[in-house]
């Protein structure tokens, strides 16, 4: 069985992205419907080690993570902070799906770079 993990890290504040909503959904096929699995939460460390495993006959699976609530969340807290406010909009990508392929055995760990008006994603280890 694969299994898989990611970490969130907020470009714009230099930090891990804590309490962001993780989804995990996998399919047997590229041609085959997808399965909603279920989610976790990033950590304080903006780490998401719980999520679901990917069930045998696995060979794509995806994440989608609610881009939109973290950084409302976060424009919350710094209001209640006293700081000062930012451009207040909500951000150009509300949440973020990333599709990759898995191979059966192997842990497949997903980092996403992330910032208001971009996001970059890779193969960690």
């Amino acid at each position: 069985m694969s299994s898989v993990s990611t970490h969130v890290l907020d470009t714009s504040a230099g930090r891990p992205a804590a309490g962001v909503a993780v989804r995990l959904a996998a399919r047997a096929g590229s041609t085959d419907p997808w399965t909603e699995l279920g989610g976790a939460t990033t950590d304080t460390d903006g780490r998401c080690t719980d999520l679901p495993t990917p069930p045998r006959g696995t060979t794509q699976v995806r994440l989608g993570f609610a881009t939109e609530a973290y950084f409302a969340g976060r424009r919350a807290a710094a209001r209640r902070d006293g700081a000062p406010p930012g451009d207040g909009g909500a951000p150009f990508f509300p949440e973020v799906a990333v599709t990759f392929a898995v191979a059966p055995g192997e842990h497949h760990h997903v980092p996403l770079l992330l910032n208001p008006f971009g996001y970059s994603v890779y193969r960690g280890s």
